[in-house]
């Protein structure tokens, strides 16, 4: 049983709740949003100080019942289930109780049929907070790296792929810019040290109501950088925005140009986009039209890269 929405993951799994923004990709958190709804408006266990809350028993005992189901997962689908860990969290938070992140390795540990995708917007913390632990003993941990832009790309991909772990992946969503992984995607020398490549990247745009606009040529670029070193490349969610006039056609998916109206009010344009649209003679660029009616095809393909993991 499959019980997530996320594109890329079987089941999600919240060891705790909480976290403080730590850069751009946190401005419009679902998760603060989330947690204020349900605290009566204000986020109780979002900001600097805040007490982060562990999830019930009960929650932590879905892992192994997953785990279980390992023989009937396969048998139907053909490969092992993947753990998303945490939406609503980061593992290596530095206000997190350092028992709780021991007890969550035990319980990896103890789940040897899952794979367990450790995405974190923290990754200089990895090392400090789990040097000697038993985290460096676990061969079913995807380790990600949340990347927005090319600042935290140079910043933080050299120390992902520094450290141990089954697959080393990015998530770049919300991507907030053009980014260049050529120096990230195949293995090579850093420093001096040799380096890994990258195993896997992720791409989608933002949504929500204060849903930042992600140009196409941003998604495009990352699509060929990965096609030519050969790295999965998952392609989320346009979020909010998608490339103005474009809709799904009747035929095979496609995408047509549709017509519109002059309220320019739905529309942005960026930067960052050229010659995108010159062959539609397109007048604007991206149009709000919301999550759903957006969708997940890039230039009429669904892209769903997933990396090779016995």
């Amino acid at each position: 049983m499959i019980n997530s929405k996320i594109e890329w993951t079987d089941h999600t799994f919240n060891p705790w709740e909480g976290c403080q923004k730590v850069g751009p990709g946190c401005d419009h958190c679902y998760a603060e949003t989330r947690n204020a709804r349900f605290a009566g408006g204000q986020a109780v266990n979002w900001g600097p100080g805040a007490p982060r809350r562990r999830t019930s028993a009960a929650n932590w005992r879905k892992p192994l019942a997953w785990n279980a189901a390992h023989e009937a997962f396969f048998a139907e689908h053909g490969r092992r289930q993947r753990v998303f860990c945490a939406s609503l969290a980061d593992v290596f938070d530095n206000a997190v109780d350092a028992e709780w992140r021991q007890d969550l390795a035990n319980l990896i540990l103890a789940t040897p049929n899952l794979d367990w995708l450790l995405l974190t917007k923290r990754i200089g913390n990895v090392e400090k907070l789990v040097d000697g632990g038993v985290f460096r003993q676990l061969s079913n941990v995807w380790l990600g790296a949340s990347i927005v832009n090319q600042l935290e790309a140079d910043r933080d991909i050299p120390k992902l792929l520094a450290l141990p772990a089954r697959v080393r992946f990015l998530s770049m969503e919300p991507l907030l810019g053009p980014v260049d992984l050529y120096p990230f995607l195949e293995p090579s020398m850093h420093e001096g040290v040799d380096m890994p490549g990258l195993d896997w990247v992720i791409v989608g745009g933002e949504s929500g109501p204060q849903a930042r606009p992600m140009s196409i040529q941003w998604a495009r670029e990352l699509r060929d950088q990965c096609d030519r070193a050969a790295v999965p490349f998952l392609f989320k969610q346009w979020g909010e925005w998608a490339p103005a006039g474009m809709k799904p056609s009747e035929t095979a998916g496609r995408f047509a140009f549709g017509d519109y109206d002059d309220d320019r009010a739905r529309f942005v344009q960026t930067d960052h986009y050229p010659r995108a649209f010159d062959r539609f003679g397109a007048r604007c660029v991206l149009e709000r039209v919301g999550k759903k009616t957006a969708g997940r095809l890039l230039d009429g393909v669904q892209h769903d890269g997933f990396p090779e993991a016995s």
